[in-house]
């Protein structure tokens, strides 16, 4: 018997892979954004690269092995993109010599994910305690957004809203203590 609600279960196949795909999208865009941060000079930049590599892993997500890392898969696109954007404004003077990029790859990789996990601690404890209950329950495991937005009496569309500001809120946070630090 199959274990999963009636409402997913209805759904097609295709809204069920755009589903998995958003929800994984949604809860490892910020780190993607964080390490991209670390490799583009502007935020204007990362936000172009962010949207380029999920196109990307949108269409590449037939390939995505169920059980691998999503994370670590969407890492490798965005570094891929970052260095096809890199070489893109390859005539601005902001751009790093290989090196320097290769360097500024691996360290982003291990030392801004021990970071931002330090600060995304912080910055959860600083939110109002419903936002933040509800911002931790969307990332529990089995959990439906569908059945928390009713729960929580919005409709879909704007209960993902929601969630999306409170992830930018969050988001935020971490990049503005990391920028603090000079990270």
């Amino acid at each position: 018997m199959d274990d999963q609600s009636p409402e997913i279960q209805a759904l097609s196949k295709d809204d069920q892979r755009y589903e998995a795909f958003v929800r994984l999208l949604l809860e490892h865009e910020p780190h993607v954004r964080a390490f991209l941060r670390g490799l583009l000079p502007t935020w204007q930049d990362v936000e172009e690269v962010t949207q380029e590599a999920s196109l990307i892993a949108w269409r590449k997500f037939g390939d995505f092995e169920d059980g691998t890392s999503f994370g670590g898969w969407m890492l490798t696109i965005a570094r891929f993109e970052a260095l096809k954007y890199r070489r893109r404004v390859a005539r601005t003077p902001l751009v790093f010599a290989d090196d320097v990029w290769e360097m500024l790859v691996d360290e982003a990789t291990t030392d801004t994910q021990d970071m931002q996990r330090q600060y995304l601690e912080v910055c959860l404890e600083k939110m109002n305690e419903e936002k933040r209950d509800l911002l931790l329950r969307v990332h529990e495991s089995g959990v439906v957004m569908k059945d928390v937005a009713r729960q929580s009496g919005k409709s879909e569309q704007a209960f993902y809203k929601v969630i999306q500001r409170l992830r930018a809120i969050l988001f935020d946070c971490v990049a503005q203590a990391m920028t603090a630090e000079g990270i």
